[in-house]
């Protein structure tokens, strides 16, 4: 089976791979260096919190507790 999956290789060469690969054993990978700076992926858990969390932050009981960090234009 070949499979691509994306990764991402620190400045001291070492690789991480973005996701777990289950495997059965030890096996050979090929490695293809992209000219372009990482993308940074939010996490499952921030992209899956972001509505709970929105539903709580926008009540005017919170834009209330938070009115004193407003600037006074």
């Amino acid at each position: 089976m070949i499979r691509t999956v994306e990764g991402m290789i620190d400045e001291r060469g070492a690789v991480r791979l973005l996701e777990a690969i289950p495997l059965q054993g030890p096996r050979r990978a090929l490695v293809t260096i992209l000219d372009e700076e990482p993308f940074v992926y939010p996490s499952e858990t921030t992209l899956l919190s972001e509505a709970a969390l929105a539903e709580d932050w926008n009540r005017p009981e919170e834009d209330a507790a938070w009115a004193y960090l407003q600037s006074a234009t």
